[in-house]
């Protein structure tokens, strides 16, 4: 034997309830006004927009974009440049002061600073971009599936040696080889005191720190 809980005065009742229909026997907490279909009562069209409904939020499994990383790299690299070029100006302005004026020391100090803050800044900040656009390529291809070392990255294993690489290419290839060895020395070493240590890959979010 079937049953229908749908009537004529199903249009009078709708808007009672959340726009579900108030001859309905009361299903709590069941929310009918998504099970009404199936028991033969139908819901006016746009009974539901009023419905709260869920909030997708979007998000890139991948991380930051190429555009967002290379800015934030490169940013943080030239201002850490300035910094302790800076530092290191500030104290061979003051080592080889011509003079004990007062004005005269200023004027070395602010050369000195100059000279090898704007010198470290900018060296740093092209490593960075070398080596964000290398890592970036090495993620686009998924170099880390050829890798026998599942649980170590390796595309800034690739980025480091190929920024070294590339930085001393005019000096010749036995300096260019010297320079991508030390940049690979460099992650190796993090990662080996990061993995003694407990500490994530990348956990800075700052290059292959």
């Amino acid at each position: 034997m079937s049953a229908t809980f749908s009537t004529s005065n199903d249009k009078e009742n709708v808007g009672q309830n959340g726009g579900v229909p108030s001859n309905l026997p009361k299903f709590t907490p069941i929310d009918l006004t998504t099970i009404a279909p199936a028991i033969g009562s139908h819901l006016p069209p746009g009974a539901l927009k009023h419905q709260p409904q869920p909030d997708y939020l979007d998000y890139d499994q991948k991380g930051r974009g190429f555009a967002v990383t290379l800015f934030a790299n490169t940013g943080s690299s030239y201002m850490l440049g300035i910094f302790g070029g800076g530092l290191m100006g500030l104290r061979e302005g003051l080592a080889n002061t011509p003079s004990s004026r007062m004005k005269v020391k200023l004027n070395s100090v602010l050369n000195h600073c100059g000279k090898y803050g704007s010198r470290a800044g900018n060296s740093l900040g092209v490593l960075s971009i070398l080596y964000t656009f290398y890592e970036w390529v090495g993620d686009t291809y998924e170099i880390d599936r050829y890798s026998p070392l599942s649980e170590v990255p390796m595309s800034p294993v690739l980025a480091s040696f190929a920024t070294g690489a590339t930085f001393k290419c005019a000096a010749g290839p036995r300096v260019s080889a010297l320079a991508g060895v030390i940049g690979l020395s460099s992650v190796g070493i993090t990662y080996a005191t990061y993995g003694v240590l407990g500490i994530p890959y990348g956990k800075m979010n700052y290059i292959f720190l």
